[in-house]
Formats: C-alpha cells, structure tokens, sequence
C-alpha cells in the first residue's frame, strides 16, 4: 500500500510540474490549477502518516490484522480489473478516432444515453475499471448523459456479470434479468437527469472535457509519417499507465476506508434489522456502499443473505447499487467529475436504487 502510494505521489508530482496542460489551465481560468493537485499531494501525504501511524502503534491489536487482511483482498480483487480498463482507455485514446466516437455517441442527441447504458456488452469491464474508460470517452467528445450511463451501467450491464450473478443465483435467469432490466433503466434515468442538470463543462474537470495535450505525440505524430503499429501499442500502454497510477492513489484510499468501516461494523448489526419493509433495502444499499465488491463478484455475497432470511428486493439493492456508488468509485470519481457533481450524482443513484426497489414489494 505504501509502495503504490509513494509511486502515485511521485508520479502527480512530476506530472504537474512544468506541464503544458497546466499552463494552459491557468492562463485560460485565471487560476492556478496546481493549487488542487497539491492538496492532493497534501492529503496522499497525510494518508501515509496515518497509515505509518496505524503499523507502528496498533500492529499487535487484532483488528489490525483483520483491516490489513480485508484492505488488501479488496486492493488485490480491484486491481486485475482496473489495470484492463485503464489498457481500454489507453487503446482508445490511441486507435479510436475521435470522429468515430462522435459518430456514433454524437453531442446534443438524446438517444446516446440509451446506447451509453448499454455499451457494457461491448466493453464488459467492472466497477474498477470504468472510470480510466469513462475519463478517456469524455475526453474523445461523448456526450456527459451517456458517460455517465455508462459509467453507472457498464458494471451490471455485460455478459461478465450476468454469468456471475447466474452462477450465484443456481441458474435463476429471472433474477440475472430483473439485475440487467434495473441496472439499465435506472442508469438511462440518472443519465438524462445529469444531462439536463449539468454541462459538461461544469461537471468534468476542464482536462477531462476538453483534450489535454499530448506530451508524447511529437514523437510520433509530429513527424507528419503514420505511426507504426508497436508505436501506438507502446503509446496506448503508456497512457494506460498514467492513468492507473493517476486513479490507483483513489482506489487504495477507498480500500483503506471500506477496510475500517468493515473492521469496526460488525456485518450482524445489519442483518438483525433485516424483517422491517424497506428498511432492509436501506441497510443493504449501506452495505454495498460501505463493502467496496466487485461487480462480478458481489452476486456471490448478495445470494449468501439469503439465509439471514434478507428479502429478494434486499439483495437487488445490493446488486445494483454495489456498481453505481460504493467508497472507493466516489474517491475515483473526483479524478473525473468536479464536486458539485458528484454530490447530486452520489444522491440521484442512491434515491433512485431505493425507490426502483422498492417496487419489488
């Protein structure tokens, strides 16, 4: 955790020093835009004191070994996933025109979003890997309705996840079903809310909508000759590795936090409020935020609660706001979306899981 920390704080370092993008942001906004990453830089610091602080001090305590043990099957189970989206991402900025992406996702149409929602079947990447692939489609000109459908239906809406929730359920297609149906409409539905409430310009970060400046594309582009092939391979995997360690610093905090929440809340203080209607849903959509799983894993413990006698409509709430909304995606979330944004998001998806589920009764 430390290594992956001190790497991430290396790298924004160097990545906002002395950088066009940077200078660029500040003669446009006539404001410093370095002032943000060195909060973060700040903040990254501090993490790691209290981190130093946690080993030092309470390595002998029980919990400790319980939090290390539990932080690091999330951070192990997430980053497999988050590596494949950030090699998406990268071969998207790479070999996907951004024409192409405006032809088919175009600016100003309302039927993207339904598409958005749906493109799961064709990039089937989890929760942990959406946001490097959401970041790059914002930055080639997709619309912010269908991003964000996207961002919140990708996870549920692929063939990875449905196999999963299959696998979990015994077969039990109508329930793989009923996770597909909800996941797609309730991310159609946030997805034209945000689109009517936000431009993208107010929503994204100003690197993320409008195309940053590529450090490394004299070396190839500028000579005016097409790139070879292990060329733009090399570039897409460089790219990719920006962005894993520019979102990963979000993913190991996350992590971190889901591990002290899941450390200190015994999961039995939840399950025994269980028999009350609707307040089953609520306490298993805390759960999903709070537990930090993997969209193709999380079917797997939702089934498992059938036994504590958890309703059907308890474990859908479970299953489908695991993916939109949990600890770590709000703290990846900021490396996309300024706060505002992500604040009526955050509250859009938990209302709207709630209400949606509560139709299950």
């Amino acid at each position: 955790m430390l290594i992956l920390l001190f790497l991430c704080f290396k790298y924004d370092k160097l990545l906002n020093m002395n950088s066009p993008a940077c200078d660029s942001a500040i003669s446009e906004h006539g404001h410093d835009h370095r002032q943000g990453s060195r909060s973060s830089r700040y903040a990254q610091l501090l993490f790691v004191l209290l981190a130093l602080g946690l080993i030092i001090f309470f390595r002998d305590a029980p919990q400790f070994n319980t939090l290390g043990i539990i932080f690091v099957s999330i951070v192990l189970e997430a980053l497999p996933f988050m590596l494949l989206g950030t090699l998406i991402g990268g071969f998207i900025e790479v070999f996907v025109p951004r024409e192409t992406v405006t032809r088919w996702l175009p600016e100003g149409r309302w039927w993207t979003v339904f598409i958005g929602a749906g493109m799961g079947v064709i990039f089937p990447v989890c929760e942990c890997a959406i946001v490097p692939v959401v970041r790059k489609l914002l930055q080639k000109g997709v619309p912010l309705s269908a991003a964000i459908a996207f961002l919140l239906g990708g996870p549920i809406v692929n063939p990875l996840v449905a196999a999963s929730t299959a696998v979990a359920y015994f077969g039990d297609w109508s329930i793989v079903m009923q996770r597909m149906m909800f996941g797609y409409g309730i991310a159609v539905g946030i997805g034209l809310l945000m689109g009517l409430l936000f431009t993208k310009a107010k929503a994204v970060h100003n690197e993320v909508s409008s195309k940053p400046v590529r450090r490394d594309a004299p070396e190839i582009l500028g000579s005016g000759k097409p790139a070879a092939w292990t060329e733009k391979i090399g570039l897409a995997v460089n790219h990719a590795a920006g962005d894993f360690l520019d979102i990963g610093r979000f993913l190991v905090i996350g992590a971190f936090c889901a591990a002290v929440v899941q450390t200190l809340v015994p999961r039995q203080a939840f399950v025994a409020v269980m028999d009350t209607p609707g307040f089953s849903i609520l306490i298993m959509m805390l759960l999903a935020v709070l537990l930090n799983l993997c969209s193709e894993a999380d079917a797997f413990v939702a089934a498992s609660f059938r036994s504590s006698l958890v309703p059907l409509s308890g474990q859908m709430a479970f299953m489908v706001l695991g993916p939109m909304l949990d600890i770590k995606l709000i703290l990846m979330y900021l490396k996309v979306f300024k706060a505002p944004a992500i604040a009526v998001l955050a509250s859009l998806t938990f209302i709207v899981v709630f209400l949606s589920m509560l139709t299950m009764y």
